[in-house]
């Protein structure tokens, strides 16, 4: 399909280039497939958000070479251009390199390539392009296998969103280059800084989960040992990055540069949308990575209060494998086990908890007025699916995204079990002690901690999503266990309500 061309002529100056890239964007959009954009992942960038994009380019290159990785329209590669040309010095020469598999796509690229081209001969800069139309990680791949040296000056992404299986071409691709993703934005940036030349610069607009748990860890540690984080830009609304697609989704915008040394700080950016005011910060760069986290997640502290939360936190120097306590996901995936599923108890049954159970600290079993099961028959075949009774805190690995707490917590008392084992379902995760329970006192301070609004507020400050892996509770620092076991004496019972919970959490561990 051709785009129908705009009646105002391509724009003959850098400040009209990135309105009528978004005129194109829009039209480009109305021509995409539905479900094969929803297949693709394919989310095109606003204008708002590509000139946000666009400014953050620092260095004053005289010869420009930019990549645009999924280009779609070319809006990324417009506002850069533009940006470029409105520089007091602007470069000699640019040269760009787009990469769009969507052939529906590349007509309208190819009309924002030649207006591109238009303004910057009016301004007096050398401008060529080209649209490769074949698959970009498997050009990266053979790029890199044959050992070119990376020569771009400049990569500016919005690669799409979508997960990609285990065994597909395109983790294959990644391995070979380095990396394990499970989301192609990753693969898309990981494949990128291969391409890049030494201190080239990078501007990519991603969802935020890459910066924690477990399914990036081999990507950040990819990112983190060949790019300095020069800035990061956080959306405070889930919805107005890509509010024309009606995307709900937290995403942030990460400038870097090609180096394989860590910076000494980080400018932290936030705004509500692309187009509002922006708070800026600076933090030393061992307040965004911490030195001790193999898992080296990724901190983002937008304000003076999320500053005060982390440096209280960072006044707890305990990590779980300090107090002999571990974490994990329940063994029960009820999928899998439907054979020993039963809505009640019966003969021969133990409990199975959900986090349908847990209710204001506390354990609430069986729950009959629900549709999910409540007991796990047990034999030789389940057995591995149990844990033995004992005294555990239990933490939700998802919460609604409308829920005003991400991490919630329970303690399990062994009191509360009749059987001497029990199910727990893989949306939980379970804190205990060589795979057997806590000392109750010690699980009471652990659930006062754990529910302490201090702690929710610092797990946002590296989790942008809603789920709470076992790695996520592992990277927390905490109290010393002393203190963990004195706290929880002072708890007879259940956790009190919030604000009760959190004075004696400030006054009992922090």
């Amino acid at each position: 399909m051709n785009p129908q061309q705009l009646q105002d002529p391509p724009a003959s100056h850098a400040t009209d280039l990135v309105e009528f890239a978004d005129r194109l964007r829009v039209e480009a959009s109305s021509a995409l497939d539905p479900s094969r954009r929803a297949e693709m992942g394919q989310f095109m960038t606003p204008s708002s958000v590509a000139r946000l994009m666009a400014s953050m380019f620092a260095e004053p290159y005289a010869h420009v070479r930019l990549l645009d990785a999924g280009a779609g329209a070319g809006s990324l590669t417009a506002a850069a251009v533009a940006a470029l040309l409105g520089r007091q010095e602007a470069p000699e020469s640019i040269e760009v390199v787009t990469y769009e598999v969507e052939r529906v796509l590349v007509p309208f690229l190819d009309q924002t390539l030649a207006a591109c081209a238009e303004a910057s001969v009016a301004a007096g800069v050398s401008f060529s392009s080209r649209i490769e139309t074949t698959d970009f990680l498997g050009a990266a791949e053979q790029r890199v296998r044959s050992g070119v040296p990376g020569d771009f000056t400049c990569a500016i992404l919005n690669p799409p969103y979508r997960k990609i299986r285990s065994t597909s071409d395109q983790r294959a691709l990644c391995r070979a280059m380095g990396f394990e993703v499970s989301n192609l934005y990753a693969a898309f940036v990981g494949a990128t800084i291969h391409l890049l030349a030494p201190d080239a610069e990078l501007v990519a607009i991603t969802p935020r989960s890459f910066a924690n748990g477990p399914y990036f860890r081999s990507f950040r540690r990819f990112l983190l040992d060949r790019v300095a984080l020069r800035r990061l830009h956080v959306f405070d609304s889930r919805k107005r990055a890509f509010r024309d697609d009606a995307v709900l989704q937290e995403n942030l915008i990460l400038h870097a540069q090609r180096s394989g040394d860590a910076p000494e700080s980080v400018e932290i950016t936030a705004s509500e949308g692309p187009d509002e005011s922006i708070r800026a910060r600076r933090l030393p760069w061992t307040r965004v990575v911490y030195a001790r986290d193999p898992d080296q997640f990724i901190h983002l502290i937008v304000d003076p209060a999320g500053d005060a939360i982390a440096q209280r936190m960072a006044d707890l120097d305990h990590y779980l494998a300090d107090l002999g306590i571990t974490v994990s996901t329940g063994p029960v995936v009820d999928f899998r086990a439907t054979k020993y599923l039963r809505h009640m108890p019966e003969e021969r049954t133990v409990p199975l908890l959900y986090p349908m159970h847990m209710r204001t600290g506390a354990i609430c079993w069986p729950r009959p007025e629900r549709a999910k099961w409540n007991a796990l028959v047990l034999d030789e075949g389940s057995h591995s699916l149990t844990v033995p009774r004992g005294d555990y805190v239990l933490v939700k690995r998802f919460t609604a995204k409308e829920e005003k707490r991400r991490v919630v917590a329970a303690v399990l008392e062994a009191d509360s079990c009749a059987t001497e084992r029990l199910g727990l379902e893989n949306h939980l995760n379970y804190f205990h002690e060589r795979g057997e329970g806590l000392p109750l006192d010690l699980a009471r301070g652990l659930a006062l901690y754990l529910n302490s609004s201090l702690v929710d507020s610092y797990f946002r400050q590296f989790s942008g999503h809603t789920q709470v892996n076992a790695a996520d509770l592992r990277n927390m620092p905490y109290p010393a266990r002393d203190r963990l076991e004195a706290a929880g004496r002072k708890l007879i019972t259940a956790l009190p309500e919030q604000a009760e919970l959190d004075r004696l959490a400030d006054e009992l561990l922090f």
